[in-house]
């Protein structure tokens, strides 16, 4: 489902959108002259129009990204396709672990796949299994931080990937439970695409508030969700790389940099 913010009739986001975005980010530089920023994409694994566009962009502009990557969506042939942003990323990428199907587990209350229902055994036998396929097709490119789908997990789930060897987990800021120690939280403050606002005028204000606010964290998250894009997404994710890439004082890195 698209975003509201992204369906007007327009094919190019007015020139207000742009200066609002111009706006909120100084806003931010106020508060904080030198801010962090990582960005993340979830659902990685399949080769489509929409990954490949995305990718091209954060090449264009010379900006990290860190993929959050389904195992059983991931397979060699598909990891080849992907090769070419590979090489041309050098180590402008970050591959990460994005859960392990993919799949919702609970029959009541909101989505998760590794949340209260399930046992202890099947959470640690599924992310073990994920973490040795993406190891074993990533290799070296595999950082070890996890990002459960539909950004929540029980705590139990947390300790399993602290007992795994994982490092961080990121999920939407203001997540709970908190993390065990030595378990790093890696929060998410802005969310490009998977808005629930009924109007655009509500979302574009809200992301602009989220925007702000984020630039005063340590480092401020910002999701993507590139299979719910359309050409004005592209192009408001196009004005956002623009926009920091213009401000040298703001720093893009990603995950490998915070653990």
């Amino acid at each position: 489902m698209i975003s509201s913010i992204y369906q007007s009739s327009d094919t190019v986001l007015t020139p207000m959108i742009r200066q609002s975005l111009a706006s909120c980010i100084e806003d931010g530089l106020v508060l904080n002259n030198r801010p962090k920023f990582f960005f993340r994409a979830d659902d990685i694994g399949v080769p489509s129009k929409n990954y490949s566009r995305m990718m091209a962009l954060f090449l264009k502009y010379e900006i990290p990204l860190c993929l959050a990557v389904v195992p059983t969506w991931l397979t060699r042939k598909r990891w080849e396709a992907m090769n070419d942003f590979v090489k041309k990323g050098q180590n402008l990428f970050c591959w990460h672990m994005h859960g392990y199907r993919h799949m919702n587990y609970e029959v009541q209350g909101k989505k998760q796949e590794f949340g209260p229902i399930r046992s202890s055994t099947a959470v640690f036998n599924d992310i073990s299994r994920g973490r040795k396929t993406l190891q074993s097709i990533l290799g070296d490119k595999f950082t070890p931080i996890f990002t459960p789908p539909w950004n929540r997990c029980s705590l139990e789930t947390m300790q399993v990937l602290k007992e795994i060897g994982f490092k961080g987990i990121s999920r939407s800021y203001g997540s709970l439970p908190l993390p065990p120690a030595g378990l790093e939280d890696f929060p998410i403050h802005v969310d490009l695409h998977t808005r629930k606002e009924k109007t655009a005028e509500q979302g574009w204000q809200k992301l602009f508030k989220e925007i702000t606010r984020g630039m005063q964290f340590p480092a401020c998250g910002i999701m993507i969700h590139h299979m719910r894009m359309n050409e004005q997404a592209f192009v408001f994710l196009k004005y956002l790389l623009e926009c920091l890439a213009a401000h040298k004082q703001a720093r893009i890195i990603t995950f490998n940099h915070l653990i």
